[in-house]
């Protein structure tokens, strides 16, 4: 029996499929342009090599919303249990063909059955914006719940005051899925109501390929 219920998304089906659609195109983008490799975004890369200090030692790491496994991938190369889990079933064929040393699954962020104080850290990296806003709360409150005291969660995600529906993404391949932003200080407040403690935040502005950004790092307290 799960201990933890979250809704299920209205979406959740077209969401899966898009992100089916998009893969290919995706991966080609990461593997050729740089985009969502951290390692071609220093303060991005510091954000998750700060996380990566931060919960060393405390016990498995799962990256939910894990996409092809880049993220994934970086942080085993450190030396992290990790491991990641999406939605999409073609970007987890994707990422163990090229992080055959990582362990992936798939499975929706509203569908994970994480046992408490059983997780070192959390990642949900540009992975979370998908969630109705009534589901992402429940969803933090899992992931509080599953991090061992000193445990740390990272996110980051599109900064708005609107959501945004998309048609089309990542070359113009067809998509049926709603963006929904926050304002930081919305999110942070989000955070800590599922009883994480802020310890950082970087804001990040508009660039010529996508809006303005935020990534916010939470502790559970101990």
């Amino acid at each position: 029996m799960r201990a933890h219920h979250i809704d299920r998304p209205a979406d959740l089906d077209d969401v899966r499929e898009s992100y089916d659609r998009v893969a290919d195109n995706y991966v080609h983008m990461v593997r050729t342009t740089g985009m969502g490799d951290i390692r071609t975004h220093p303060w991005l890369k510091a954000s998750v090599d700060a996380f990566a200090d931060s919960v060393s030692g405390r016990g498995p790491v799962l990256d939910v919303g894990c996409g092809p496994g880049t993220v994934t991938g970086y942080l085993a190369e450190r030396g992290l249990d990790v491991s990641g889990v999406d939605l999409s079933p073609r970007m987890i064929e994707h990422a163990r063909r090229l992080y055959p040393h990582c362990r992936f699954s798939v499975a929706s962020a509203t569908e994970l059955d994480l046992e408490e104080a059983s997780l070192g850290g959390v990642l949900g990296w540009w992975s979370l914006f998908n969630l109705p806003r009534a589901v992402l709360p429940q969803v933090l409150a899992l992931f509080a719940r599953a991090l061992v005291p000193g445990g740390h969660l990272i996110t980051a995600t599109h900064v708005g005051d609107e959501d945004f529906r998309r048609t089309e993404a990542y070359g113009g391949v067809p998509v049926r899925w709603t963006t929904h932003k926050w304002r930081p200080e919305q999110l942070t407040g989000l955070i800590e109501q599922a009883g994480l403690r802020p310890v950082a935040e970087l804001r990040l502005p508009a660039d010529e390929h996508t809006g303005p950004g935020v990534v916010v790092m939470a502790e559970r307290p101990a």
